[in-house]
Formats: C-alpha cells, sequence, structure tokens
C-alpha cells in the first residue's frame, strides 16, 4: 500500500490527490474571505460618507463665521472655506445657510450604502448617518 504513494526513481511533482487537497483548501478560503471583504468595504464606504458629511458641516460654520451675512451656502462656497470631498463622493448642499439646512453625501455607483445627511436645525447639528443597504 506504502508503494503506491512512494514515487520511483526520476519521477518529480505532484500526485493528483496532493493537488485536489491544495485546490479544496484554497477554495475554502476564498468563500470565507470573499464575502469578509465585501463587508470591510462597505463599512469603509460608510465611514468615508459619515466623515465627508460632518467635514462639509464643519466647512459650512466656517463659511458662516467669516460671511455671516450668507443666506445659502453651495459646494463651491465651502470647498472656499476649506471643504474637499473624497473620491467617488458626492456632496450637495441644501438651502443651507448658518442656522438651518441638509447637506447629502452621496457614494460612487456600486458602493452598496445610504447616503449620509446632516440636518442643520437652529444651528444644532445631526448626523442621519449612512448605513450598509
Amino acid at each position: 500500500m506504502l508503494k503506491v504513494f512512494s514515487k520511483q526513481e526520476g519521477q518529480k511533482g505532484f500526485t493528483l490527490i496532493e493537488l485536489m487537497i491544495v485546490i479544496a483548501i484554497i477554495g475554502i478560503l476564498a468563500a470565507i474571505a470573499i464575502p469578509q471583504f465585501i463587508q470591510y468595504r462597505k463599512r469603509g464606504y460608510v465611514s468615508t460618507l459619515n466623515s465627508d458629511c460632518k467635514n462639509a458641516y464643519t466647512a459650512s460654520v466656517a463659511f458662516v463665521v467669516d460671511h455671516p451675512s450668507a443666506s445659502s451656502i453651495t459646494l463651491a462656497q465651502l470647498q472656499s472655506a476649506g471643504y474637499s470631498s473624497s473620491a467617488g463622493v458626492t456632496t450637495s448642499p441644501g438651502s443651507l445657510d448658518g442656522n438651518s439646512g441638509t447637506i447629502t453625501c452621496t457614494g460612487g455607483t456600486g458602493w452598496g450604502v445610504s447616503a449620509a445627511t446632516v440636518t442643520v436645525t437652529s444651528g444644532q447639528m445631526s448626523l442621519t448617518a449612512s448605513t450598509i443597504q
């Protein structure tokens, strides 16, 4: 029986069984790792959207401090106040002024996460955080 598994003189390489076992192990590892990797990426996208919304709000406050008479804040004005969005993030300030309004940050296509929204009411910020869809 053991002679079946022993290599004869001059033979090199792996047996078919050894190769099949390695392929099976790689398949099992891939089946576990790929779904986890996708979840890690989505959690990263959620963090990106949430932090971008908070950064946009901070820039809006900085803009209002510098321009107290501003009645509406645009994306260009947010950028002039120091805000820069992350790659793939679309930021939309909606009727935002110093005391009230909304800022919505939306991820790129295929991110699989909801948009993050900052709502400002009477100068108080509340974040509707992005979540995995």
